[in-house]
């Protein structure tokens, strides 16, 4: 490989124009691609079969108007007084008209659905009274009929005594027949009035009963709208109302387009004296990638790069070719957003990383040109070599950044998994643009990459000496041993003092300290809560986060938070029994603790499944409403038959949420235990590779503790904008191990391969260290503090997700380059001697030799003039 990459870095530096038309030629066709193939990003995340998932796969098929995307417009009156006439007649125009826009399936006009709401209640006021005014008057006729039936009692009681009396009396025959016979016409009288009574009475029982069932029916559905007096579409005071918005493409097919058209149709035409605002649902899209923060951040790694090069034209090299591979790289990336679906933050991670490491990358190569210039090398021979040794290193580099992003595959979650790919490829882009255009522009640029200074120290000490002589043994250059200020201000290589080993005393206690303070970083990580930024973690001037808090203003956090619930009803549920089965469910759903209301919102045509809005009590990302969540999945079936489903963006953010938690461990195990394999093969060490992976895996945790203090505990919340903490983004996590891992290999490498070479030519292992430490802390200082300054521009972003990506990279690369390698690591080094470098001979022999420096390269091709 390093023979290879001297070859090609030799090429590229004679055929210049060549290697550069070949990368426009490669941007242009990559943009072309990005024109043709780009279609747009998705600002929802998924992840397959989670419960939510499955609930949303059977409202598909039984219920598809609920199984859309849907988001709210927030209007509020700007003075905070009540709505007036005039006002929602326009708000309701807006509604009227909005059904019309791409992918709407319907717009609830809210003063309309408010008044249906209040005229059911007062219905269930009135149905109450009419009822009991109908069983009084039933009553009443119950008392009259029993009066009815005392009468004919008491007139059969005397036709009977009658009756006696007659046939006790010693009457004629004929007489006492007579008698008899207006008797009977008397008893067919009373039998006649005795059945009519009988008949109202029948009449009376039915119509008693009926109001009985009324009344149960009345009692029933007055329960279930007890249950929804939380659910309010105007406010009390009538300041505010929300227009619900229902689209018929799921969030993670809905476009942005269709998102922008609604946000458009409520702004186009302002309701005079009132606000709009749109949720997250709806306003939030593709976030800014690049702004003022990631422009000060590569003004800030310019900055290093000149203090370290020396020349303008020397920095401006990384950071050209850096800005190409992240364009060509994102464009890449993005020309297949039509065959596979993106989310909004697949091409974050391959800026960010792809501005950082092209930076750095480049550096490496650079520097080690530049050194070798000032030692009297030849352009063209010191461009190649350069290439084949720090260019070695920079592709073992970045080959084990691509290996830990493309990892991120294996946990089985599709908008992760590509977010790695698309970082992969931006790494991938970055190593090949380091190793062949910027080698390319070296050999234009010949020795001007070099301050004047420093050319004509170089040609002063020529004349003085035999620079080639003195550069292939290594002589420093004439008069730079005498004046190390001079050296240093033009540039010439001056007699460095040799290094000394740390005192074991000074090791042990920088071992202890840096282990204590990341230790101590890291307990807030203890306590992290993962989830997904919801409309209060957005900018205070945005209008997701306007919309999010008159939402709670008005009509509570939970508001913010609606759960729908699915009730999978019984076989051959008749339409009379379905209020029923409702209100046993809502009971159950109501008992639950952290419920401010439950209303049953729809029922499929064949009865099969009931669908209900649950409001919690808090919002979205609050622990109450996860727990919530958890109760009603761990709720037995209602009635034993009723078996419940739980969905809603609440429960979908946290179902993404824990299944990312659990894939954390996995790949942390993964990258890990890959961390140390490839680092045995590199270092031919079981000691090394075992310090380094512990070193990682501090600055990863110290890493979460730092990031769980400032966006869930609120520390500097408000120097970073943090205005409202809340859960840690919930792939936050996964994707620090992944680029943290591969950065910190990086470190790892350029720092302890130093070392072991110095310990490979002779040196005690102490000395060694010290040596090592020495030659590498330059660049790796240069390399991290470029990677913090491009990562930290992100922090600037509106965008919580954008703020704590970069914020988590930072601090990592901070912990990582400064603690763990460059004080922790030596450290350890130190105290161990030479027990460090031990590996059993079985295994010597198994390893495969990586020269990752090159240095056999270089014993072939020593520089030259």
């Amino acid at each position: 490989m390093a023979e290879l990459l001297h070859r090609l870095g030799t090429l590229a530096a004679r055929r210049a124009w060549t290697v550069i038309v070949a990368w426009v030629v490669i941007l242009g066709v990559v943009g072309g691609g990005f024109a043709i193939g780009f279609t747009g990003l998705s600002s929802s995340f998924d992840i397959p079969g989670t419960a939510s998932g499955d609930v949303i796969a059977e409202l598909q098929d039984e219920l598809p108007d609920f199984s859309g995307a849907s988001g709210a417009v927030v209007f509020r009156t700007s003075d905070g007084s009540a709505l007036t006439d005039a006002q929602k007649s326009d708000i309701t125009a807006l509604v009227d008209s909005a059904g019309d826009l791409p992918d709407v399936a319907r717009v609830t006009d809210p003063f309309e659905a408010q008044t249906q709401l209040d005229t059911q209640r007062q219905q269930v006021v009135d149905g109450r009274q009419q009822l009991a005014d109908a069983r009084a008057q039933a009553e009443s006729g119950q008392a009259q009929l029993d009066a009815g039936v005392a009468q004919l009692d008491q007139g059969q009681q005397q036709l009977d005594t009658g009756r006696a009396q007659l046939d006790a009396a010693p009457l004629p025959d004929a007489q006492k027949q007579a008698q008899l016979d207006e008797l009977d016409q008397q008893q067919a009288q009373l039998d006649q009035q005795r059945a009519a009574l009988a008949q109202q009475q029948t009449q009376l029982t039915d119509g008693l009963a009926e109001i009985s069932a009324q009344e149960t029916q009345l009692a029933e559905g007055a329960e279930l709208l007890s249950f929804a007096d939380a659910i309010r579409l105007v406010s009390d005071d009538g300041s505010t109302a929300i227009v619900n918005v229902s689209f018929g493409e799921p969030r993670l097919e809905l476009s942005e387009t269709s998102k922008e058209a609604v946000v458009e149709h409520f702004t186009a035409d302002p309701v005079d004296g009132v606000d709009v605002a749109f949720n997250t649902e709806i306003s939030q899209g593709v976030p800014e990638i690049l702004g003022v923060g990631e422009a000060i951040g590569v003004a800030v790694a310019a900055i290093v790069l000149i203090v370290v090069l020396g020349s303008l034209l020397a920095a401006s090299f990384p950071i050209i070719t850096a800005l190409v591979g992240v364009a060509i790289g994102a464009m890449a990336t993005l020309s297949f957003s039509g065959l596979v679906q993106m989310a909004s933050v697949t091409p974050i991670l391959g800026v960010m990383l792809g501005l950082a490491v092209g930076i750095d990358y480049a550096l490496f190569i650079l520097y080690r040109h530049r050194r070798q210039l000032l030692q009297g090398a030849d352009v063209v021979e010191s461009i190649g070599l350069a290439n084949g040794t720090a260019g070695n290193a920079v592709v073992f580099a970045g080959m084990t950044v691509i290996v830990a992003l493309l990892a991120l595959n294996i946990t089985g979650i599709p908008f992760l998994g590509l977010m790695g790919t698309a970082g992969a490829v931006s790494v991938f882009v970055a190593v090949l643009i380091a190793v062949s255009l910027t080698p390319a522009l070296l050999g234009l640029a010949g020795s001007r990459i070099l301050s004047r200074r420093a050319r004509s120290r170089i040609a002063t000490a020529g004349e003085a000496t035999h620079p080639r002589r003195a550069a292939r043994a290594g002589v420093p250059v004439a008069d730079a041993a005498q004046h190390p200020r001079r050296a240093a201000r033009t540039g010439a290589v001056a007699t460095v003092p040799t290094a000394k080993p740390m005192s074991t005393l000074r090791a042990v206690v920088t071992m202890v300290v840096a282990i204590a303070a990341l230790l101590i970083v890291a307990i807030p990580a203890l306590s992290m809560r993962l989830g997904l930024p919801d409309g209060g973690s957005e900018a205070e001037d945005s209008t997701a986060y306007q919309a999010f808090t008159w939402t709670e203003d008005a009509f509570g956090a939970g508001a913010n938070a609606p759960l729908l619930i699915t009730a999978a009803l019984p076989a051959g549920t008749a339409d009379a029994d379905v209020q029923g089965l409702q209100l046993e469910v809502a009971r159950e759903l109501f008992a639950l603790d952290d419920v401010a209301a439950v209303a049953p919102v729809a029922v499929s045509d064949d009865r099969a499944l009931a669908a209900f809005q649950v409001i919690p009590q808090e919002g979205p990302n609050a622990v109450s409403t996860e727990q919530l969540v958890r109760d009603l999945r761990a709720l037995p079936p209602v009635d034993g038959d009723i078996e419940l489903g739980v969905a809603g963006a609440a429960a979908i953010n946290i179902d993404i949420s824990e299944g990312l938690a659990d894939v954390l461990p996995i790949y942390l195990v993964v990258v890990v235990g890959l961390s140390f394999l490839i680092m045995v093969m590199v270092f031919r060490s079981l000691l090394v590779p075992l310090i380094a992976t512990a070193g990682f895996v501090l600055s990863l945790f110290a890493t979460y503790g730092a990031v769980t203090a400032v966006f869930q505990w609120g520390w500097l919340g408000e120097v970073l904008g943090v205005h409202n903490p809340g859960p840690i983004l919930s792939f936050l996590p996964v994707i620090l191990v992944g680029i943290l891992f591969g950065l910190a290999m990086d470190y790892q490498l350029f720092l302890a391969t130093g070392m072991r070479e110095a310990w490979a030519h002779g040196a005690s292992p102490r000395l060694a260290v010290a040596q090592g430490f020495r030659a590498g802390r330059t660049v790796v200082s240069a390399a991290a503090i470029i990677m913090i300054a491009v990562f930290s521009g992100f922090i600037a972003s509106d965008s919580v997700i954008i703020k704590s990506m970069g914020l988590g990279l930072a601090l990592g690369v901070l912990f990582d380059a400064f603690v763990v390698r460059m004080l922790l690591m030596p450290a350890v080094m130190h105290v161990l001697g030479g027990s460090a470098w031990w590996l059993p001979r079985w295994l010597d022999r198994v390893v495969p030799n990586v020269d990752v420096e090159g240095s056999a390269l270089e014993r072939r091709h020593p520089a030259h003039h």
